[in-house]
């Protein structure tokens, strides 16, 4: 999944060496947080106009994450 959401991202952006993702263990609900971070120029390209892109971001994994019976969030840092 951590592959995913960097194919994901290092395709908006233009600085793709700043693209990292760290991931959280589980929750007490079973929920892994993975926390996107880009460089701060690149910011608007992942989030997009009114949260377009990032909303389309988190569908993906959650639709990947749901063939491998995780439950996933998506924050972008």
């Amino acid at each position: 999944m951590k592959d995913l959401l960097i194919a994901i991202a290092s395709g908006l952006v233009e600085d793709k060496e700043a693209v990292t993702v760290d991931r959280d263990e589980p929750d007490e609900e079973g929920i892994v947080v993975y926390h996107l971070h880009v460089a701060p120029d690149d910011m608007g390209r992942v989030i997009g106009k009114q949260g377009k892109i990032a909303k389309a971001i988190r569908t993906v994994m959650r639709a990947g994450a749901g063939r491998v019976n995780e439950k996933i969030m998506v924050e972008i840092d």
